[in-house]
């Protein structure tokens, strides 16, 4: 169902996309947006090791909700700074594409649990993370992508 991929000496071992996909901060979360337009937005992420999604939040209302309700399909990309190894001008980027399906989560408890986790990765001001929750908990929507397929590759900038 999913296209392997052409240049496979440039795959990343599952392990490394999974690295990839907790320790960056945010991707592309991709959807089939009105009028079959695909619909792109920056977002930032938390990867749960214990049940390998892919947590989002976000408004309850928009252009994106819309599209995840009418289609629940969607892609995320998400790529590391790079590197540089000694005596090249050019970045080594290692980037991921997760495909799978959304799942929206109206759990308030969860909903709370899962903004907290994500903050972490922006800060560790514990006040400031409850104060967030305590006033904007209550608009937000989470929502998982389930993933179907991933896949990650190194690719050079030369």
């Amino acid at each position: 169902m999913f296209r392997e991929m052409t240049r496979i000496r440039q795959q990343l071992a599952e392990s490394e996309c999974i690295e990839i996909l907790k320790n960056e901060k945010r991707g592309v979360l991709s959807v089939l947006g009105d009028d079959g337009y695909p619909y792109g937005m920056p977002m930032n992420h938390y990867y749960c090791e214990e049940d390998g999604k892919l947590y989002f939040h976000g408004g309850k209302k928009g252009h994106k909700i819309d599209a995840i309700r009418r289609c629940g399909k969607a892609s995320f990309c998400v790529y590391d700074q790079g590197f540089r190894q000694e005596g090249e001008w050019f970045l080594r980027i290692r980037s991921v594409i997760v495909f799978g399906r959304i799942e929206l989560i109206e759990d308030q408890g969860k909903i709370n649990e899962i903004s907290r986790l994500l903050s972490y990765k922006f800060t560790s001001d514990e006040k400031y993370i409850a104060e967030e929750i305590e006033r904007s908990g209550k608009n937000t929507l989470l929502f998982a992508l389930v993933p179907e397929h991933i896949t990650g590759k190194l690719v050079k900038e030369s």
